[in-house]
Formats: C-alpha cells, sequence, structure tokens
C-alpha cells in the first residue's frame, strides 16, 4: 500500500500546487499521507461502502462503518482489521472527519434529519443514487429536479460532492490495484469538499474529473452517458457533449 499512497500523495501534490487558497487541515494531512489519516465515517456498508470502506482502512484512514444492522458492520469491521471499527449511523456521523453516503436513497429524508446537527459543515462524498421502483417519491422527484440539488436539501449544511454514482460497485474495491487509469466523475460546489474529496477518490484507485456543479448531479447515474467506467479524457470528451 506504500505505493499506492506515493502515487496518490504525487498526484495531489501536482493536482493542488498552486491553488489561491491555504490547504485545510484535513487536505494537509492527505497530502503528506499522514500516518494517522482522517477519521472517515461510512453511512451504508452495502457494496458500494464496504469496499470503498475497506480500500481507506486498509491506507490507514480510521474507518467507522454504520447500517441498520450492526451486527453485520461488526462481522465487516473486524473482517478487514485494523483501522476499521462499527457503529450506529448516528456514531458514524459524530466520528467522521469526511462520511461516504451509500444508502438507498428513500433513506435519505429520515437520515438527513436524525443526522443534522451532525453533518453541518462536514465534507460528505453522496454515493446515493435514487431508483424509484426501490425508493419511490423521492426518487422521482430527484431525477425530474435534478438529484445533486435534491441531496442538497435533505442534507442540509453538509458540503456534498456527489461520487462513486456512475460506475458499478463490482470493481470498486480493487481499482486501487491499477490506479490512475479509469476516471470517477465527480459533482459539487463547495471547492475545498471537492479537493479533499478528490484526494480520497485517488486513494481508491480513481482519477477524479469535477464535472460540474451539483445540477449536473444528474448525469452521475446509472443510464447516463457518464455510467460506467471511462478514462478521464472520455470523461472530459461526454462531458463536452452534453
Amino acid at each position: 500500500m506504500k505505493d499506492l499512497r506515493e502515487f496518490h500523495r504525487r498526484d495531489f501534490i501536482k493536482a493542488t500546487a498552486g491553488a489561491a487558497v491555504a490547504l485545510s487541515p484535513i487536505l494537509a494531512r492527505i497530502a503528506a499521507a499522514a500516518d494517522a489519516g482522517i477519521k472517515i465515517g461510512v453511512i451504508g456498508s452495502g457494496h458500494v461502502g464496504s469496499a470503498i470502506g475497506k480500500v481507506w482502512a486498509t491506507a490507514g484512514h480510521p474507518v467507522m462503518f454504520a447500517s441498520r444492522n450492526l451486527d453485520h458492520d461488526k462481522q465487516l469491521a473486524a473482517g478487514i482489521g485494523a483501522n476499521a471499527s462499527a457503529g450506529t449511523p448516528a456514531e458514524a456521523a459524530a466520528f467522521g472527519e469526511v462520511l461516504l453516503l451509500a444508502v438507498p436513497y428513500g433513506a435519505l429524508p429520515e437520515l438527513g434529519k436524525a443526522l443534522a446537527p451532525a453533518i453541518k459543515g462536514k465534507v460528505i462524498i453522496d454515493a446515493c443514487n435514487p431508483f424509484p421502483n426501490r425508493d419511490g417519491e423521492i426518487a422521482n422527484r430527484a431525477r425530474d429536479e435534478g438529484v445533486g440539488k435534491v441531496s442538497s436539501e435533505l442534507l442540509p449544511g453538509a458540503r456534498i460532492v456527489r461520487a462513486f454514482n456512475a460506475i458499478g460497485a463490482a470493481d470498486m474495491g480493487a481499482a486501487h490495484e491499477q490506479p490512475g487509469k479509469v476516471g470517477m466523475p465527480i459533482v459539487g460546489e463547495d471547492k475545498q469538499a471537492i479537493e479533499i474529496a478528490s484526494a480520497l477518490i485517488l486513494e481508491v484507485g480513481y482519477v477524479p474529473v469535477l464535472v460540474g456543479g451539483l445540477d449536473r448531479g444528474r448525469y452521475l447515474m446509472p443510464g447516463t452517458p457518464l455510467s460506467g467506467e471511462h478514462s478521464p479524457e472520455e470523461i472530459r470528451k461526454i462531458v463536452a457533449a452534453l
């Protein structure tokens, strides 16, 4: 994992060199690949959350997994070992300096209300996709109004970056084995949140490609031109034609 972290550090420093704003403490620690890592709360420990969280824990970040099934999360954390723990969604939200949400979209209204005090001001990587057959009316609304806009309303005060939405979960846990080949389209409004999320996405093995603001979140879903695996350059060409 050391070579992988060296790759990410070089890429991240290159990407942020000459930035007009000073790095936040979190960004500085990622850029330095600090041994202590940053605390990450993963809420939703299905295929996406477990795969990404495992990579981050292996890279040295303390990761707390949470879902509606605490026993499952304890087993998951035990299987990962060092740096992995389990808790309730409220505990994970309080624990994480950065949060990954990978839950069914239909759970976001209730989750956003329950976690409102804990998520205010935090960077949230939103990996949730709306599927009407599964998630009901909120999914229809997200697809009609734009999933990025609706996510920001359901998670008030959070600094949202949508990512891990357009690529299938099957290979997410293995992307770090051949890093830098596949692009990861992302959207967001907060510059520093985008930089923090981008650094963590690099650690998973993907090259983050900013597609635009949250209004472009509608393109980060299965069935859109950006779905599936594309090189960073291919993503930029697709975005130019949207």
